[in-house]
């Protein structure tokens, strides 16, 4: 893994970080810990408010609103599931003749609420997240509850690729067992939580019985009360 950019460290660390916002000293002294220079640092700080991802105060430097709600949906999408009575959701989009972005958008959005796509236009996942889905147009997008047919093992298998992001986290843990320095515990740490929020926080009797996400927010822990003992109170996740 490359290290991350001052950018990315920085970012890693606010999004971490509630209320997200730190003493310049104390983003300083992280930099230093994570082998980032000072003028580094000082000139990534500077474009990062003149790019307006942070707003500066006389001693503190917080995230923008833009920002913000970026960590409001990282931190959803880290939220632990829920019971599940069998059903599930499911969402159509109904709407033609929007541009790609648009499109992309839209699925980007549907992906970050942890559905996933059974067909063009058709996505669907467990109910069993505490979350209410965004109330969209009807014009463009019709939701539902519904109880597939298909036994829900299998069709949670066709959706999402579970062996493979199993074998994507075995790596990760292997890799933050393995870093000896600080910078590239923090490289790694990021990349562990970025994975985290891919999971698609299934019901447990849809899971392989190895499913690695426990160990996973385990070592994630583990990390953060290592940063709590070096004296650096924050968290970390995703710049």
């Amino acid at each position: 893994m490359r290290p991350l950019s001052a950018r990315s460290v920085v970012l890693s660390l606010l999004l971490g970080s509630h209320p997200p916002e730190l003493p310049v000293r104390a983003i300083v002294d992280a930099g230093e810990m994570f082998e980032i220079a000072e003028p580094t640092l000082r000139v990534a700080l500077t474009r990062m408010v003149a790019h307006g991802d942070l707003e500066r105060t006389d001693r503190t430097y917080r995230l923008s609103t833009r920002l913000l709600d970026r960590q409001r949906r990282q931190d959803a999408a880290l939220a632990a599931a829920g019971p599940w009575d069998g059903s599930w959701e499911m969402v159509v989009v109904t709407s033609t003749g929007r541009s790609a972005a648009d499109r992309a958008g839209l699925r980007s959005t549907l992906s970050e609420l942890r559905l996933a796509e059974l067909r063009e236009g058709t996505w669907l996942r467990p109910a069993n997240l505490g979350r209410a889905l965004p109330g969209w147009p009807t014009d463009l997008i019709s939701t539902f509850s519904t109880t597939p047919a298909e036994n829900p093992v299998e069709l949670a298998g066709r959706l999402w690729d579970l062996s493979t992001w199993n074998r994507t986290g075995r790596g990760l843990l292997d890799d933050i067992a393995g870093a000896r320095t600080a910078a590239e515990r923090l490289t790694v740490a990021a990349a562990l939580v970025r994975h985290l929020r891919t999971d698609p926080a299934l019901p447990a009797e849809l899971l392989p019985t190895d499913w690695i996400a426990p160990a996973l927010q385990a070592s994630y822990a583990a990390y953060q009360q290592e940063l709590i003992a070096s004296g650096l109170q924050v968290e970390v996740a995703t710049g």
